[in-house]
Formats: C-alpha cells, sequence, structure tokens
C-alpha cells in the first residue's frame, strides 16, 4: 500500500472574521509542504484542479449551537453529506456539500475518494478580518487534526 494522496480544500471568506479560519488554516499547512487548494467560496475550483487524489479534505468554518466556538467537528464520508444538511449550517455548507455531490457525479475518481469534512465552529461571522479569540487559540489543535488524518 503506498501513502494515499490527499487533496485539503481551504474554504471561507477571510474578510467576515471567523469565517476565514479555513483559509488561514490552509495557509499554515501550505507552509508545512501540504497539497493546498484554496477555494475560497467556490466548490466548483477543485474541478479545475482536481487531479485524482484519493483523499480530501474540507476545512471550513461552521456554526452550530451543539459546539462551542473554536470546537472542531471531523465528519467522514457519507456522514458530512449527511449531517451538514441536519445539524451543522455554514455560509458555504450547501453550496460546498451540494457542489462537491455533483462533481462526484461528473468525475468518478472524486466518487472513488475518501471525504473528510473539518469544521472549526465559528463566533463571529460578520464583516472584519481578525478571528475571535476561541477560534485563533484552537488554529494549532486544528493542524494537529488534519495532520493526523493526512499521517
Amino acid at each position: 500500500m503506498g501513502v494515499m494522496s490527499t487533496l485539503i480544500l481551504a474554504l471561507g471568506n477571510e474578510l467576515m472574521k471567523d469565517d476565514g479560519v479555513g483559509l488561514k488554516v490552509g495557509r499554515i499547512l501550505a507552509e508545512k509542504g501540504y497539497n493546498v487548494l484554496e477555494v475560497g467560496t467556490d466548490i466548483f475550483r477543485l474541478q479545475r484542479h482536481y487531479s485524482g487524489e484519493e483523499r480530501i479534505i474540507i476545512i471550513d468554518a461552521i456554526l452550530s449551537e451543539k459546539y462551542k466556538p473554536g470546537q472542531v467537528v471531523h465528519l467522514k464520508g457519507d456522514e458530512a453529506f449527511e449531517k451538514l444538511r441536519a445539524e451543522i449550517r455554514s455560509a458555504h455548507f450547501m453550496g460546498t456539500i451540494d457542489g462537491l455531490k455533483l462533481l462526484r457525479l461528473i468525475d468518478k475518481r472524486l466518487a472513488k475518494a475518501e471525504i473528510h469534512f473539518v469544521g472549526i465552529v465559528a463566533k463571529e461571522i460578520d464583516l472584519g478580518m481578525e478571528l475571535s479569540e476561541e477560534v485563533k487559540g484552537n488554529i494549532h489543535n486544528i493542524i494537529n487534526i488534519i495532520e493526523s488524518l493526512v499521517e
């Protein structure tokens, strides 16, 4: 068994406070040498940049009443598609999850890829570039969780 190739998708909008956390985490991982694609709020960028990686890790800010700000929610495979609709909301979720479903129909390789969703619970999604203390303070944990998925 070779090492599984991984593509990390960084989602978010850095002009909207905690909504930028996915992009910030993505940049740190890119600097560490990971294969990161900044999708921003457009999941369809994946179609143009996808080269058959077997594992896809999506990082995005989420809104949830169930979890505390800064907390990380990791969903894998079908669970990501089901739970994101039901329990957790995000500025891009619907677009992202529906877009990903569509892309998986178009691209057979993508349909076979192992999908992980790593959501960081946002405290404030509002105009501004600063992350909340809760989210900023948990960035190292978020990085560790993603690195452990790739290892």
